[in-house]
């Protein structure tokens, strides 16, 4: 017996509603919310990000910008090009494509960024809000897209045995964090894990996000358990898919994400909605400043 798809378009359209009318009031103050893309080169995996990303953001009112830097660039071109973009008053919210070229230093770059136009989490600043339980930052948009999806489909958290397969800055850190705010009992897990089967099965909510194609069979998953799949792969027949074995898995669960149409998708709405977010926390500091 199949559960319950949890589809990331129902999310999305939840999300889009409120962005919009959030966008209006903005603009009714004479604000146009606008996110600032950097990219140095032009890799094709960037590429069709940033497609999906003008199109989420546009559907919403949000004005995406884009500036390409050339992949010879200098540290200190690159310092200068960012500062500019960083202290532009009409920029509200900025990412940038990484990984770098290995000649640039990403962390001068993360120390340099306003934490308010932080959308996608590289200052220390919004990483130490996140570890420490604070929502005033950012979160990093992967982990708290799959937050998102559990709340809107009234997945309950507090008290729950929650297994997180992945432990990346991205998604497994601080989804950890975030599933510890929201009092689950949370183990880490990773591919060095030496019992990984058994700790999935103990959970009740498995979060997959270890970037390996189906590592989570239905074996690993426990009757009625809700599994979230953050694993974006490519399978040997060419076709997207996530960590968990969805097939098998869906058959168990009592909710489970799919690989594409999940959680990929809510991510670039968690972008656009911490633009609006960052948007509004600008408008007040300058408000306040006058």
């Amino acid at each position: 017996m199949a559960g319950m798809t949890m589809k990331g378009a129902e999310v999305i359209a939840a999300m889009k509603e409120k962005m919009f009318r959030d966008v209006t009031e903005l603009k009714s103050q004479g604000i146009e919310p606008v996110m600032h893309i950097i990219r140095v080169g032009a890799r094709p995996d960037d590429l069709a990000y940033e497609r999906g990303a003008r199109k989420r953001m546009e559907s919403v009112g949000i004005r995406l910008d884009v500036t390409e830097l050339p992949e010879d660039i200098s540290q200190q071109d690159f310092v200068t090009a960012f500062r500019r973009i960083n202290d532009d008053p009409d920029v509200h919210g900025i990412m940038l494509f990484r990984p770098l070229p290995p000649a640039l230093d990403e962390e001068e770059i993360a120390g340099m960024i306003n934490p308010v136009k932080d959308v996608d989490c590289m200052s220390p600043v919004n990483i130490a809000r996140v570890f420490s339980g604070d929502s005033g930052g950012h979160a990093p948009c992967t982990a708290e897209a799959v937050m998102e999806m559990l709340d809107f489909y009234g997945i309950e958290l507090s008290g729950k045995r929650v297994t997180v397969v992945g432990r990346s800055m991205v998604v497994g850190k601080p989804l950890a964090m975030m599933l510890l705010k929201k009092n689950a009992t949370v183990t880490m897990c990773h591919t060095r894990t030496k019992d990984l089967p058994g700790a999935c099965r103990q959970a009740e909510v498995i979060a997959a996000a270890a970037g390996r194609a189906g590592m989570i069979t239905a074996d690993m998953v426990s009757e009625g358990a809700v599994v979230a799949d953050v694993g974006i792969n490519v399978n040997e027949e060419g076709k997207l898919c996530g960590d968990v074995d969805f097939p098998g898995v869906s058959e168990k669960a009592a909710a489970i994400s799919p690989v594409p149409g999940g959680v990929g998708g809510v991510t670039t709405s968690v972008l656009a909605a911490h633009v609006v977010r960052a948007a509004q926390i600008l408008a007040k500091q300058d408000a306040a400043a006058q």
